[in-house]
This record gives structure tokens, C-alpha cells and sequence, in this order.
């Protein structure tokens, strides 16, 4: 059998309980719930970190964000780093993408034209970082001019922190799919396998689903859940929540969590869900093409977000230097409908895991300066090897500019029963006993009594953050 495609489908900002096949009754996600019957869903994965650049080199090199050092928004990754798609051209496949790679800086202040880009592996590249119109080279925005269709924005006068975006066929979202359905058309005739790569911009602010698909929620908003918060739980946090429940990103956005309404809470949930609800309508249109070309048996399906998102939990909006569930939980399912047999697996595992993954499936050995482990094993039906990992790690160093005087450095270790955070620009932290508060409300940081899994825990983060060191340059000799 020839190599198997790769469709490759990653989102932005959304978190993993968005979809109904991890339980969400509101959504509306049919193609996604559908592709999780037939695949395998992972209940439990993780972002190596909660913010876009450090995730994205993370999960494209199998490296982690320091070790990458991708560790920083506005950042360039270094020209001798090895995304797994430079390693799949050098081994024939053709690579395309449609939408957001960001692997270098993106600030408009400082990428005039385009992003930046190492030797990536891809053929084909239709870049728009986001669904703003703030580069001459957002290929998104040239599409809708060809179109002669104007971007435009309409104000929801119900609440300050929603709109109205474009019509549904006019988002960037179909935008990144249309191209991808062009790419996969194309190679059809051809013997080439390929991987194609679905960035997407949306669930990510602004809060901008088109008007159809908010409609529907708007009848039943009294039905949708306020946010996990409880009133004084952020008292004994660090500082960074208490600082971004007054405004998100160091309140340099307009999320400031206490001036918000019930009503607010309730529609920027609705209007998230919206777009999530339009991003499972558009890839339902992927996999249509990829049966009507004859190829969906023979696809590598993945999909997944990048990070999560608060959406109001614990008093927060957006991201930023903590670990919270919502904040670095993602949805995460691989299809491939020749090989692998339905299953849901629960043990934890992480982003860094896919580069390594998606080599194994095709067949091609890994980079020596990979640190994550294939999750093959577990997707296997007839393995007996249900252990993956004891722990899940994640980390934020100055991942974004909002924090100063100190900046944030903060990292976390998750095992199945406890938390742990560290500030280290603050020598303080939080702990969680998952099993009796799975909300993450209170810090048991301070409590005499956990004292001991506290020192468990923290030397299991310790251990975890040496072994982030670079494998790099392997060892020649002995000496």
C-alpha cells in the first residue's frame, strides 16, 4: 500500500470540551462527532503550553517550546529547526497549508508583508495569521477583494464583547478550507502522498461568529452555564490571575471579568460555541472531498487546537501565564479509516507526542532532537501497552509581552490525581487535588496537610523540566 495522506487540522484557541463527542449538548458538530466514532479520541491531551507560538513550535517540531526556542510570542524560530513537515518533503510527500503557521513573529509592526519562515517542508503556502486585515499579504483578505466582498464587522448591541462577523461562506475559515479542498483535489491524479495542513484562526477572539449561526443559542441563553467561578477563589493565586480578571493579556483587553453581566458571560459563550459549530460545518466539507476523490480511506485524519481558552472560568478571558483545564485541554482525534479501529483512550498525553506519532504511522524514522512519544501504541486495538506517560508538563516563559516588572515564568506538572503550578517570578504556586476539586477552585499550596504530595510534586516538575534539555548535538563518542 502506498504511504497514507495526512489532513491535518488544527484550530485555534479551542478547548476541548467544545465539541458534542466530548459532551458539549449546546454545540453542533456532527463531522467532528462522526470522525471520533470512527477514530480514536483522546480524552486527555495537552498543549505544551497555553499560548499559540510556543504550542506551534512545540507540536510541528516535537521539541519543547524552550528547547525549540519558540518559548515566546514575537519571536523567530531559529533556521536550524526541524518542523515533522520539512521531514515528510525530504521523504516525498507533498505539503501544503492554508491559514496560520506562526513560527516567527507575526506583530504587523515588525512582519511588513508576510511571516517569516524556516526551510519548513511546505510546497504550497496560503498564509493569513488571522482574520484581520493588518498584512498586504494576508492571502484571506486578497480572496474576499477578488470576491469584491468587504470585511466588515457588525456591532451585536446586546453586548460590547461579541459581534457579528462575515457570512459563513465568507469567513477565514471556509477561506483555509477552500484551499485545502483546491490542494486535495488536485493531488488526486497524482501518486505523490501529501500533507496538508488546515490552520484555522477561529475559535480565537474576536468573538465574531456569523449571525446564523449565533441565532440559534440566542433563544436558549438562560440555558447556557455562567463560567467556573467562585467568588474569592483567586485571593490565595498568583498574581497574574488577579491582574487579568481586571483585563485580559494584563488588562490591555477590554475582558475585564467583574464589569461583565451574566448575560455577557452567557453570550460570549454562545458566540465561541458559534464559531466552533462553523468550523465542524466547513471540515464535514474536507471529508466530503476526500470520499468523492477516493482517498478518505487512505487520509491520515488529525484533528486538534493549538491551546485553549478561560471563556470566563476562574474569573479569566483569553490566556496567559496558568494552567487551568480550559487553558491547555484540547480536543484531539486521529482518523484513518484503513488501520485504525475505533477507540477512546484516557491516559494523558501531549501535543509534543504527534511529530513522532505521525512519523511512525508513515513509516519514517524519528528526528534525533524529538522529545515526545508516539501515541501508535495506544491507537493500536489489540496493544496490551495502556501506560503512556505518568504526568503531563506544560510551560510559559514570557510566552507573551503583557506581564512586566517581573515578567512570567511560570510551569506546571499534572499527574492523574494533582497539579502543580510554579511562579517562579514569585516563588509561589497552586496545587490541586483533581480528585476532590476536578474545578480547580481551591490552592492547597499553603495547607500543612498536603505538604508532602506538595514536595512529590514538585520534584516530579523538577525532573520534567531537566529533561527539556536539547538532545542536541548527539554524542559522537564516549569522549
Amino acid at each position: 500500500m502506498s504511504k497514507p495522506n495526512i489532513l491535518w487540522i488544527s484550530t485555534d484557541q479551542q478547548r476541548w470540551d467544545t465539541l458534542g463527542c466530548y459532551g458539549n449538548s449546546f454545540t453542533k458538530t456532527p463531522n467532528l462527532d462522526k470522525l471520533a466514532e470512527g477514530g480514536v479520541l483522546f480524552t486527555h491531551a495537552y498543549s505544551q503550553s497555553p499560548v499559540c507560538m510556543p504550542s506551534r513550535g512545540c507540536f510541528l517540531t516535537g521539541r519543547y517550546p524552550r528547547t525549540c526556542r519558540a518559548r515566546q510570542n514575537g519571536a523567530d524560530i531559529p533556521e536550524d529547526e526541524v518542523p515533522v513537515t520539512k521531514i515528510l518533503s525530504d521523504k516525498g510527500y507533498i505539503c501544503g497549508l492554508s491559514g496560520k503557521l506562526h513560527l516567527s513573529a507575526c506583530d504587523p509592526e515588525v512582519c511588513k508583508g508576510t511571516e517569516r519562515r524556516i526551510d519548513d517542508g511546505y510546497d504550497q503556502f496560503f498564509w493569513s495569521h488571522d482574520s484581520g486585515n493588518y498584512w498586504a499579504m494576508n492571502e484571506y483578505h486578497q480572496w474576499l477583494q477578488q470576491k469584491k466582498i468587504k470585511y466588515i464587522s457588525k456591532r451585536f448591541k446586546r453586548s460590547r464583547y461579541i459581534q457579528f462577523g462575515q457570512l459563513p461562506g465568507n469567513t477565514q475559515t471556509t477561506w483555509c478550507v477552500e484551499k485545502a479542498i483546491s490542494f486535495i483535489q488536485n493531488t488526486a491524479s497524482h501518486s505523490q502522498p501529501w500533507l496538508y495542513s488546515v490552520n484555522i484562526f477561529s475559535p480565537h477572539h474576536p468573538f465574531d461568529p456569523p449571525e446564523s449561526y449565533l441565532n440559534r443559542y440566542l433563544d436558549h441563553l438562560d440555558e447556557i452555564p455562567l463560567p467556573n467561578f467562585t467568588e474569592g477563589e483567586l485571593e490565595n493565586k498568583p498574581i497574574w490571575q488577579k491582574i487579568d480578571h481586571e483585563g485580559a493579556y494584563g488588562q490591555t483587553e477590554k475582558y475585564r471579568y467583574p464589569r461583565m453581566k451574566e448575560k455577557d458571560h452567557r453570550l460570549v459563550r454562545a458566540a465561541y460555541w458559534a464559531m466552533c459549530d462553523l468550523i465542524d460545518a466547513q471540515v464535514g466539507r474536507l471529508f466530503s472531498v476526500l470520499k468523492e476523490t477516493g482517498q478518505y480511506d487512505n487520509t491520515i485524519v488529525i484533528f486538534m487546537a493549538d491551546h485553549g481558552e478561560m471563556l470566563g472560568d476562574h474569573g479569566l478571558y483569553l490566556k496567559g501565564p496558568y494552567f487551568y483545564e480550559p487553558a491547555i485541554r484540547v480536543p484531539l482525534l486521529i482518523s484513518w479509516p484503513d488501520r485504525l479501529e475505533p477507540k477512546k483512550v484516557d491516559n494523558m498525553v501531549e501535543l509534543i507526542d504527534l511529530p513522532q506519532t505521525i512519523l511512525e504511522m508513515v513509516g519514517i524514522p524519528d528526528h534525533p532532537g524529538m522529545q515526545g512519544k508516539s501515541l501508535s501504541p495506544l491507537m493500536n486495538h489489540n496493544s496490551q501497552e495502556q501506560h503512556h506517560k505518568d504526568d503531563v508538563y506544560c510551560e510559559y516563559y514570557n510566552a507573551m509581552p503583557w506581564h512586566k516588572d517581573p515578567v512570567a515564568f511560570s510551569t506546571m506538572l499534572r499527574t492523574e490525581n494533582y497539579k502543580i503550578t510554579v511562579d517562579h517570578s514569585h516563588s509561589f504556586g497552586e496545587l490541586y487535588d483533581l480528585k476532590a476539586d476536578p474545578n480547580e477552585i481551591t490552592n492547597l499550596w499553603n495547607l500543612q496537610d498536603y505538604s508532602e504530595i506538595k514536595m512529590e510534586m514538585l520534584l516530579k516538575l523538577c525532573n520534567r523540566m531537566a529533561f527539556t534539555t536539547d538532545p542536541l548535538p548527539i554524542r559522537r563518542g564516549n569522549y
